[in-house]
């Protein structure tokens, strides 16, 4: 297996065309999800899942879960959730329902991510669980404690998956719940929809009574997801649409585009076509041929932080200013994905502005070609950077990260002709 993180750089040199078709990988938050709700009970067929680490991480801590319900007064127990957050989230208040004492570990960029919201709404609930630091990142020891149920009150404006973690483990306890997001702003709420999407294939019911309130009713029984075939991942899909999109191509991404599901990265679609992208889209296959002249605007990334990265490589070379806007959770992933963004791409003379909660790109007539960029370990910024040097040439530091969400992602780009070396 190639390493999550070296000190590699590859070289990233312009590349003329990109032609071919290549199989786009599936929706890594939809694998993890299916992982974890099958492991509350039922029969669960999950069909052409992630081959990610993130996912395969989940994989692994379902089959644990799996464990120590066949076992009860099962010893003290220790999870190593690798780097995926999503996971680390959706675990911590399974905890009370599995075992009376448990240590979660991580490693990577997962030491230094917040996890208090999530830790103060499950100690008042009556868990004692404790994180490391302030932010209470990983390792997180739980000692014991149960889930009440009832009021429920978590920060809904640093990430999603704290709602989503209460909503897999809140309908199996004995007394309904109702869970109030609190917070100035929330964000990331597709992803809330994709939990409880999930969930009532699982025959698991949810009722949103607003945005800020949902109601839980106990004693509801897992049913399994009988045949799950994970979609294909608009938000990986977006790397190769953005190079087609820069570059002379002739592209067909093939994959389950079923919308059925939804995905909160599937804004990416509305976001080219406001760019100025076209392409053909079926249930089977995107169909693209580039390049295109693409014009600036301003997007709202609230409900899909991960299109940070590829969004601001493809505001380098539209027409105008491009505004990037309610993106401050996006400083709380692998890395911090505004500033360190900014800060690389400052290394191609590029004009980037931030603030707390938003990037300002206005593009240049030409751009550095050769610089190296660091993807400061975080994948998103390793393909993004990828698909910048197939447009201008550079080199990139820590290509492997892509292996977190999009193993395949270096062979699927050399594919289309991206040369990486």
């Amino acid at each position: 297996m190639i390493p999550l993180y070296s000190n590699r750089s590859y070289n990233c040199p312009p590349v003329l065309r990109l032609q071919g078709r290549i199989f786009l990988p599936a929706s890594k938050s939809y694998s993890i999800r299916a992982y974890i709700i099958a492991a509350r009970g039922g029969a669960s067929q999950i069909k052409h899942a992630s081959d990610c680490e993130d996912a395969m991480v989940a994989s692994k801590v379902a089959l644990e879960l799996n464990s120590l319900k066949c076992l009860p007064n099962f010893p003290p127990q220790v999870f190593s959730v690798g780097e995926s957050g999503t996971t680390l989230r959706f675990l911590l208040p399974l905890l009370a329902l599995y075992t009376n004492k448990a240590k979660v570990t991580g490693t990577g960029t997962l030491k230094g991510r917040p996890n208090a919201h999530l830790c103060a709404a499950l100690r008042s609930q009556g868990m004692d669980i404790r994180g490391k630091g302030k932010k209470e990142s990983v390792p997180i020891e739980f000692n014991g404690g149960k889930l009440a149920g009832g009021r429920i009150l978590v920060d809904g404006s640093l990430s999603s998956q704290f709602i989503s973690a209460l909503l897999i483990a809140l309908p199996t306890l004995e007394h309904d719940s109702r869970l109030i997001l609190t917070g100035k702003e929330l964000v990331s709420q597709d992803y809330i929809q994709m939990t409880i999407e999930i969930l009532a294939r699982a025959g698991v019911t949810i009722k949103r009574l607003s945005p800020r309130e949902y109601e839980i009713k106990g004693a509801q029984k897992f049913k399994g997801l009988k045949n799950l075939n994970v979609p294909s991942d608009y938000g990986l899909a977006a790397f190769a649409m953005g190079a087609c999109a820069l570059l002379p191509s002739n592209v067909i991404l093939r994959g389950n585009l079923d919308d059925s599901l939804i995905q909160s990265d599937g804004h990416i679609l509305g976001f080219l076509r406001r760019m100025g992208v076209d392409f053909v889209k079926t249930s089977r296959a995107i169909k693209i041929k580039g390049p295109f002249d693409l014009k600036g605007g301003i997007f709202s990334l609230k409900d899909c932080p991960d299109l940070v990265p590829i969004m601001s490589v493809l505001a380098l070379f539209a027409k105008g200013k491009t505004k990037l806007i309610g993106i401050h959770h996006a400083r709380a992933k692998e890395s911090d994905r505004i500033s360190d963004l900014r800060k690389e791409l400052l290394k191609i003379g590029a004009c980037v502005t931030e603030t707390n909660d938003s990037l300002v790109i206005e593009p240049r007539g030409a751009y550095k070609r050769g610089a190296l960029l660091d993807s400061h370990h975080d994948h998103r910024l390793a393909m993004a950077f990828t698909v910048l040097g197939a447009k201008i040439g550079c080199r990139v530091k820590g290509i492997e990260s892509s292996h977190k969400s999009y193993p395949n992602f270096v062979n699927d780009m050399k594919v289309l002709g991206v040369i990486i070396k």
